[in-house]
């Protein structure tokens, strides 16, 4: 019961997000909850988004604690960590990330003074692809891709001790591929976020590379990739009577083309990388994931494409315990 362990938070806007992580680095328990959106609307206002993170906490501390009772006691905890901004940048902010800081102040103030690190939404996401897969050697650099509502970044990473070092290559050039998503989604009539509706529905179309027509360009420069073109292509292709199921298909297959294009200049760029870790919760979609890995491996010789599991693809708080875990245990 005395177990060392580790408290992860997230609250990002899309989902509110706590984990417990032990030691050793396995997952204890975790708890995580949607942000409710109104049908027909594509997202919510910072003010509302931290509103509601403050609202569903509590029970989702809760659920948590319950999960741990049998296992560790809360007052081993060693520390916590909370993503605070979007990106590892200092002009990088939003306010809704500031109902985690808040909350783990008080727990980490409650807990002893415990130490609270302070990372990005964004290597939460690397951390938490990270803990699932078995990189050639962890010290050498990668190009990851960050695919979520907010943020659409290629970039050249390589870990430290306090998380990541990060160059970016290329970022989304105005609408983001989540953004896409949710606003073709909510056009077809789909929930909010429309990530999984759309997956559904392409897989259930009568789409195939034989017989369709219909597809969407991907519009990269580099390796910044833009979406505001392709999803005013897509809401056309609606309007215009295409079949929802096809429209859906060919929104996966402009993203993933898109994300083939930036990562092949990123590579040209980076000749010696040999690995690129996808992650975010666009990345979730398996045809997305299967169209990429597909095309890098036949064009790149000796090249590895890594995925998060699907369900610590989307927002979740693992990669905030872990990033606090590795510093606090080589301090």
């Amino acid at each position: 019961m005395n177990e060392a362990w580790y408290l992860g938070i997230d609250t990002s806007n899309y989902t509110t997000s706590i984990l417990a992580l032990s030691e050793a680095g396995e997952i204890l328990a975790e708890s995580r909850k949607i942000l409710p959106v109104e049908s027909g609307k594509v997202g919510l206002r910072q003010s509302e988004a931290h509103f509601h993170h403050l609202q569903q906490f509590p029970t989702l501390f809760q659920h948590l604690t319950y999960q741990l009772s049998s296992s560790v006691s809360l007052s081993a905890c060693r520390g916590i960590g909370v993503s605070i901004r979007p990106r590892p940048l200092a002009v990088s902010y939003m306010p809704v990330f500031q109902a985690g800081w808040s909350i783990a102040c008080t727990l980490a103030a409650a807990w002893g003074n415990l130490p609270i690190v302070r990372t990005s939404h964004q290597e939460n996401h690397l951390a938490a692809a990270e803990y699932f897969i078995s990189r050639k050697s962890n010290d050498s650099p990668y190009i990851a891709v960050h695919l979520s509502g907010g943020t659409s970044d290629v970039l050249l990473v390589k870990k430290n001790r306090f998380g990541y070092r990060i160059e970016t290559l290329g970022e989304g050039a105005d609408l983001h591929a989540g953004q896409y998503v949710d606003r073709v989604g909510t056009a077809m009539g789909l929930p909010f976020p429309a990530g999984p509706h759309i997956e559904a529905l392409a897989k259930s179309s009568t789409w195939s590379s034989e017989n369709s027509l219909f597809s969407i360009p991907s519009s990269v420069r580099g390796s910044s990739m833009s979406f505001s073109g392709p999803c005013a292509a897509a809401l056309r292709a609606l309007d215009n009577g295409v079949e929802t199921g096809i429209v859906a298909r060919a929104v996966e297959l402009s993203i993933a083309n898109a994300v083939i294009k930036a990562v092949s200049h990123g590579i040209q760029l980076h000749p010696e990388v040999e690995e690129v870790v996808i992650a975010g919760g666009v990345a979730a979609n398996q045809t997305i994931r299967q169209r990429i890995e597909y095309r890098l491996n036949k064009q790149f010789k000796n090249f590895h494409v890594y995925y998060a599991p699907v369900s610590y693809s989307s927002d979740n708080a693992l990669g905030t315990a872990m990033i606090a875990r590795n510093f606090i245990q080589k301090r």
